[in-house]
């Protein structure tokens, strides 16, 4: 292809390295220190979740995906309210004290993170001697600790909470042969709850809550250990629904004053896992409640294994060896069985083992499903379901089992479903698993975990939906796993489903990013050699790092090539591209804005051409989960200082544009197409927000006599613009809006998707264009192009993928044998008086532009008495908020 030369072409000096005047080695020092402000103005948010993994560590670790900490007593020293600290898998030979809280509505949470195998925490070195509970929780409240497996010390038990408040222990396996306690509460804590553990405790309980604490919760656990629950001077303690098999030892001890205490829908056994009878039965008494206990203190609904020989009550002093003894003496355990609970074999897992229902059991469908403290899911995550062989006797015919196990029947698990969340900001998205139970049940069958992409971890979820907030837009995939015993054993890979993200767009004060010229963003001043590389590196802006900026808007300029070609920019993970960005002959500054993805932080600047360029780069905003929305339009002129009085903007002056009566009160920035035409004298255009300094950078460089566009991304303040003619002549400036940025209340609900720089259309082949073959576009001539969009991934196929309101294109005009303009605008709506791209005769020129889509189409008119050919290489679109 020719590209153009223009006669008398006069080399213009960028001011401020685009400018008339200053030269780019004046320019450097203002040029880094505004990218140092625009590194440092915000803070970026705190993570919501740090991450433990000791196999993927690393010195200066920061707690996220990328550098998890070594250990959970670094993520515990730095947590944040709020925050969960997800331990992957491995063996973590440490203590840990918590000593930072969370709040009532964001508690600080440490979880084992593992759908494949067990997170074990405690002692592992031969001969070490640990005198200290694993996890140690004293003065603080609002924590959690979930998932565990924890390998207690001799003497101490696994997790002490002490003088502490609003506490949950839960999912945890202890084990330790001569520990006093799995859990112990002590020192006046109050609403401690202890549930769903594994306790394999041989030297005392396996919880022990001591005087003082108040309101405890000890519900859902399994125990197989020395004794059970051990309950001294703490009043309105709650033990519902445990499996408590101890070995002769007390399976519920209440000593001391420890009034309103409920105990129910427990099972109880306290001759070991072998059923043997105790050799002194006196030790072994299954529910035992103090004198000065009994006020307010209920029981019932709880089945004693009568194996062991011991009386299954003491109550107030006195045992009963029958329950219907007990029954009639006291008022309680009216719904209370003794029989064989007909329990499983211990079933392993990960660190964490259970003890099943088998299907004869008593205890099945005969629980209290509105006793106090009753959890919604079982020791493994399971739903409360009803087995339609057994009739219901609990109270209101409910179908609860007894103990911390529920029997269960078969269950799927089902499909993922992931979306975008309506309502919420432009990378939030929600993934929906949908596992089901052939048997009526409380809730979805099991445990679920995701893995959202861009992710390094899988999480387990608390219920069957996980929302997620990309880091960048573009494709959004989860990896769904299903689990029946809650992660014990490793999950089961269920599936994967996509959607797709956008980003919302903030502007910039203009920053130059790269001169080559003058060493900024590369660290010398030689030019680019002829098929040369720049890679340049994003820096954090406005408090984004560059991991979270979806993609970059530059007003890329070429200055000084000594011969002709075409500049590609893309983003540094593609290993190339066939769409060009910015055109040029010899001698030719030329400047283009371009919309960019970012890979990996860098973003690449190709030189397509047999001699060297220099390059500059200057930011004009970013995409990322916040910012504003966009509203696309169809074109419309808003200036043209031909018409009227037909006055051309001064040398060095401003004309001031106002489009606030086209743009709401509260938009952000304008999208606008401005064309340079008739300049009497070589200059540069610079467009910036009113009331603001005149930038450095410029958008539009021009010459004498010269009709050039450039697509410009402005800032308004109260929808006004300045535009400043940085040249000693006049010159005409025509101006087209596409579109503004704002909020979603007044209509800019638009997000935007990189994809990109793909070659989606080229009338030189035929490609991409609807209903036409190889060809120039004809004189007069219309021709339509459909727009790309995300729509399968890895070959995954995304049905609900939103599809392009608007697309974001670089428009190049080449080989057209008379001059004329191109104009795009959406298929299916009348044609604007607005322009695109400009050209003479023979010359090769180009544009970004935003254009409204009809029908995932946009229609290109050739404006021209002669034919052309034209290229379309897209680099983004945008798609309406989620419904």
């Amino acid at each position: 292809m020719r590209l153009r030369r223009l006669a008398g072409f006069a080399v213009v000096a960028l001011v401020g390295g685009t400018g008339l005047t200053t030269t780019a080695a004046q320019a450097a020092p203002a040029a880094r220190a505004a990218q140092a402000a625009l590194a440092t103005q915000a803070a970026a948010a705190p993570p919501t979740d740090l991450f433990v993994d000791q196999q993927a560590c690393a010195t200066g670790a920061d707690g996220t995906q990328k550098a998890p900490f070594c250990t959970i007593s670094a993520a515990a020293a730095v947590v944040q309210p709020g925050q969960t600290v997800w331990v992957q898998p491995g063996h973590y030979p440490e203590t840990v004290r918590v000593t930072r809280s969370g709040t009532s509505t964001a508690p600080v949470t440490f979880r084992a993170g593992s759908v494949r195998s067990g997170v074990r925490v405690g002692r592992v070195l031969a001969g070490q001697t640990v005198t200290e509970p694993i996890f140690t929780l004293a003065g603080v409240h609002d924590v959690v600790v979930r998932g565990f497996g924890l390998e207690a010390a001799p003497t101490a038990p696994a997790v002490l909470v002490d003088g502490s408040s609003r506490i949950t222990i839960d999912a945890n396996s202890m084990t330790s042969a001569t520990a006093p306690a799995g859990v112990r509460v002590t020192g006046g804590s109050s609403d401690v709850t202890i549930s769903r553990q594994w306790f394999v405790i041989g030297g005392g309980p396996a919880v022990r809550v001591e005087a003082g604490t108040v309101r405890a919760v000890v519900t859902g656990n399994q125990t197989v250990a020395r004794a059970g629950v051990a309950i001294a001077d703490a009043p309105g303690a709650v033990v519902t629904g445990n499996t408590l098999v101890t070995t002769c030892g007390l399976g519920v001890s209440v000593t001391g004053a420890s009034a309103g205490v409920s105990i129910r829908n427990n099972v109880v056994g306290t001759g070991g896992t072998g059923r043997t009878a105790c050799a002194d039965p006196a030790t072994a008494t299954a529910l035992s409640v103090s004198g000065a206990s009994v006020a307010g203190t209920s029981v019932d609904h709880n089945l004693i294994d009568p194996a062991s020989g011991a009386p299954p009550y003491a109550w107030n002093g006195v045992t009963y060896a029958r329950v219907a003894d007990f029954v009639s003496a006291t008022g309680q355990g009216g719904h209370d069985l003794s029989a064989d609970p007909r329990l499983g074999a211990v079933q392993s897992g990960f660190y964490r083992s259970w003890l099943p229902l088998r299907a004869d059991s008593p205890a099945v469908d005969s629980g209290d499903a509105s006793a106090p403290g009753a959890t919604a899911t079982d020791l493994l995550g399971n739903p409360i379901t009803d087995d339609p062989d057994v009739a219901n006797t609990g109270p209101g015919a409910t179908y609860r089992d007894r103990g911390a196990v529920e029997l269960q029947g078969p269950a799927e698990a089902g499909q993922v479903a992931v979306r975008r969340v309506a309502g919420g900001g432009p990378a939030d998205i929600v993934a929906e698993a949908s596992p089901s139970h052939t048997w009526p049940a409380g809730g979805p069958a099991g445990s679920v975990a995701f893995q959202f992409s861009g992710t390094r971890y899988p999480l387990i979820a608390d219920s069957t939906r996980a929302t997620h907030t990309a880091r960048r837009a573009g494709s959004a995939c989860v990896t769904y796993w299903f689990s029946r015993d809650g992660f014990r054993n490793a999950g089961t890979y269920a599936g994967q489903s996509c959607t797709v993200t956008g980003a919302h767009f903030t502007a910039v004060a203009p920053t130059r990013l790269l001169d080559t010229r003058a060493a900024i963003g590369i660290p010398t001043t030689s030019p680019v050699a002829g098929k040369g590389r720049v890679q340049l590196s994003i820096p954090r802006i406005g408090g984004v790092p560059a991991a979270d900026i979806s993609a970059v808007v530059l007003n890329v300029t070429v200055t000084q090539p000594n011969a002709a070609g075409f500049l590609k920019v893309y983003p540094g993970t593609v290993s190339g591209t066939e769409a060009s960005s910015v055109n040029f002959v010899a001698k030719e500054t030329v400047p283009n804005l371009v919309t960019v993805p970012i890979g990996d932080g860098v973003v690449v600047l190709e030189n397509m051409s047999s001699g060297t360029v220099h390059l500059v780069a200057d930011l004009q905003g970013y995409y990322s989960a916040q910012g504003s929305g966009f509203k696309p339009l169809s074109p419309v002129r808003v200036l043209d200082t031909r018409s009227g009085t037909g006055k051309p903007i001064a040398a060095n002056a401003d004309l001031r544009l106002d489009l606030s009566g086209r743009l709401p009160s509260d938009a952000t920035a304008a999208i606008l197409n401005v064309t340079v035409t008739g300049p009497t004298a070589a200059g540069v255009l610079k467009v910036y927000p009113d009331g603001t300094p005149t930038p450095v950078a410029s958008n539009l460089n021009f010459v004498a006599g010269q009709t050039i566009p450039n697509l410009v991304v402005v800032p308004v303040v109260a929808g006004r613009a300045l535009i400043r003619n940085a040249s000693s002549g006049t010159t005409h400036v025509v101006a087209d809006l596409a579109g503004w940025f704002g909020s979603a209340a007044s209509g800019a609900t638009q997000s935007y998707v990189p994809f990109g720089p793909n070659r989606i259309a080229d009338s030189r082949t035929g490609t991409g264009f609807v209903g036409r073959g190889a060809g120039p576009v004809e004189p007069r001539g219309e021709a339509t192009v459909e727009a790309w969009y995300l729509k399968e991934f890895d070959g995954f196929r995304c049905d609900a993928c939103p599809t392009p309101a608007a697309v974001v294109a670089n428009l190049t005009v080449t080989a057209p044998s008379a001059a004329g303009v191109l104009t795009a605008y959406p298929y299916g709506e009348p044609r604007p008086t607005a322009s695109n791209v400009n050209f003479v005769a023979g010359e090769t020129a180009s544009n970004l532009a935003v254009v409204k889509v009809g029908g995932r189409k946009l229609s290109l008119y050739n404006a021209s008495s002669g034919g052309t050919q034209v290229i379309v290489d897209q680099s983004g679109y945008f798609v309406p908020a989620a419904s």
